[in-house]
């Protein structure tokens, strides 16, 4: 789990260094001289908006517990159906020609009949169900805006509320554990979109972070296509983890990584 919170800090480093050297060559070399693909390219003023419903198909991995009972949970892509570990959510995002300001959103329903117990001895494994919804608004800044290559700057907030309910197994235990929580951490990162061709986009995006959280982090790949003038459909992958873990009484545990495949579609208002 360590291994992964500094693999993903480490490239969130390398995309915003990325981000900044990137901006400089396109400043560097810009021109005066006022041209057609300059045109082309230049940033459209005004207001923009666009809405991106989508569905994550996530797993989990990792530990969560309540009331000081904790549980290992490890649910793959693969056992989507059996654990329905799927998630309905969607992004919106107002832009004012450089400034941006994207909402993301997402309710998951993710559970594991076969939770190894950690701290119950008595108990062969236990049925563990996450309930969650994750808000994340932003506000960024457009550092480049070529015809081929988009850079965004983004800083915001990831809010959680997350309902989690422990139930040992064998049944004849008649012992279950239910609590839930909520709570904020600062979050920053960048985007890339790169324009493959007219129609075809590549778009890199990741944040890290944390306040109430040891560590949140996500990272995502989408390859985007353009329909029409205001629909694109998008597919991908999405990593997201987080270590929350406050105090020492351990009340509350919820240290997991929750990667999954990416479908869904965006419209363009303008």
């Amino acid at each position: 789990m360590n291994g992964l919170n500094k693999a993903g800090k480490l490239i969130l480093i390398v995309l915003v260094m990325g981000m900044f050297f990137v901006s400089q060559a396109n400043g560097q070399t810009g021109t005066s001289t006022t041209t057609p693909a300059a045109k082309e390219g230049a940033t459209e003023e005004g207001w923009h908006a666009s809405i991106a419903p989508y569905v994550w198909f996530s797993g989990v991995h990792g530990t969560v517990g309540a009331l000081g009972h904790e549980a290992g949970v490890d649910a793959t892509f693969g056992d989507l159906f059996n654990y329905l570990n799927i998630g309905v959510m969607g992004t919106v995002e107002v832009r004012y020609s450089r400034v941006i300001m994207p909402v993301d959103f997402l309710w998951m329903s993710l559970s594991d009949n076969k939770a190894l117990p950690i701290n119950d001895a008595e108990a062969e494994s236990i049925h563990s169900n996450m309930k969650e919804f994750i808000v994340t608004p932003k506000i960024g800044y457009r550092i480049a805006d070529g015809r081929r290559v988009k850079i965004d700057a983004l800083f915001g907030a990831r809010i959680w509320h997350l309902n989690t309910s422990l139930n040992l197994q064998p049944r004849e235990l008649n012992l279950g554990f239910a609590q839930a929580t909520t709570w904020a951490d600062a979050v920053a990162g960048g985007r890339f979109t790169f324009m493959l061709t007219p129609k075809v986009a590549v778009i890199v995006a990741g944040d890290a972070g944390g306040i109430s959280s040891r560590s949140d982090w996500q990272l995502v790949g989408l390859l985007g296509y353009k329909l029409s003038r205001g629909w694109s459909l998008l597919a991908g992958y999405r990593y997201l983890s987080v270590d929350y873990r406050p105090g020492t009484n351990k009340q509350f545990v919820y240290d997991v990584n929750m990667p999954g495949a990416v479908l869904g579609a965006e419209y363009t208002f303008k």
